[in-house]
């Protein structure tokens, strides 16, 4: 039997695709220019002369922020806040959406603690007794300054905890008839089942972490910036502090727009390089995990 398309939906198709081509080169041109910044010479940028191509092309903002070894000690620091902080969050949701996730006869005052958790959603300390906090537990200019405040998301716990409602039940009370625990069966079942949820909140936490910068000003020291708030310093504030006198004659050459440009490219491209393995994941995941409340 032929079938025959509706004429209505062939447009309202071919709409859809123009309206979403439109969308993506619309967020792809301040891209695009902003590349087209951070490889062109200063005199160009200085004279507005830079739109959607490089004017007078020049590696100089890349390589001096590429070139001081101030800049990869901070990107080690990121890489090393990235691994642990992403790792511990990921451990930490899972062990807590697995019990959060069971019904109220299963775990007694289990809207109890989801509503703790959610309270911490909607106020917190604040930033003067979180800093007391950690310079009391001498946490200040160490990794553990900048991943054991944050180390616990509940915005990613409720995500997980509604991924796994969608577990068929059956698998749990089988895996107990054969003698599996909770933990067994939270790591041989529900986990591997919730792959793109941890998925998703795994591309959540390593953004995060990558891109936070104001934490890493607060508690840490200028040797030890993580590069977010490295590269703050030096685009924004000009921190000559930590520079040589050659370094600082050589940033006054360069136009601040190209080096905030070249910066911004820097920081990106690592997780431009991640998400796209994330990205399958992405949508299921979201959608999993916020189909009940």
């Amino acid at each position: 039997m032929r079938v025959i398309k509706r004429s209505g939906n062939h447009w309202f198709g071919i709409v859809n695709y123009l309206f979403l081509m439109l969308t993506g080169i619309i967020c792809l041109i301040p891209f695009i220019h902003i590349v087209s910044l951070s490889l062109s010479d200063k005199a160009a940028v200085l004279g507005g002369l830079v739109k959607l191509w490089p004017v007078h092309f020049t590696w100089e903002p890349y390589s001096y922020v590429l070139e001081r070894t101030a800049f990869w000690r901070s990107f080690g620091i990121t890489l090393e806040r990235v691994l642990i902080g992403a790792g511990l969050n990921i451990v930490l949701v899972i062990l807590l959406a697995y019990p959060l996730s069971k019904p109220s006869h299963k775990l007694r005052l289990r809207s109890v603690y989801v509503w703790i958790f959610f309270f911490t959603m909607l106020f917190n300390g604040g930033l003067i007794p979180n800093y007391i906090l950690v310079k009391e537990l001498h946490m200040l200019d160490t990794i553990w300054a900048l991943v054991l405040p944050g180390a616990v998301s509940v915005f990613n716990i409720i995500l997980l905890l509604n991924f796994y409602r969608e577990v068929p039940s059956e698998l749990e009370d089988a895996a107990y008839i054969d003698g599996a625990g909770h933990m067994r069966t939270l790591w041989q079942i529900y986990v591997p089942m919730s792959l793109p949820a941890i998925a998703t909140i795994t591309l959540f936490c390593i953004v995060g972490h990558w891109n936070a910068w104001f934490d890493g000003m607060i508690y840490m020291k200028g040797n030890h910036y993580p590069l977010q708030t490295y590269l703050q310093s030096i685009v924004i504030k000009f921190d000559f502090n930590t520079m040589s006198v050659s370094e600082a004659q050589r940033l006054a050459k360069l136009n601040d727009r190209s080096v905030k440009a070249a910066q911004m490219i820097v920081a990106a491209i690592p997780i431009l390089l991640v998400y796209p393995y994330l990205q399958k994941y992405f949508v299921t995941g979201i959608r999993l995990g916020s189909v009940k409340g």
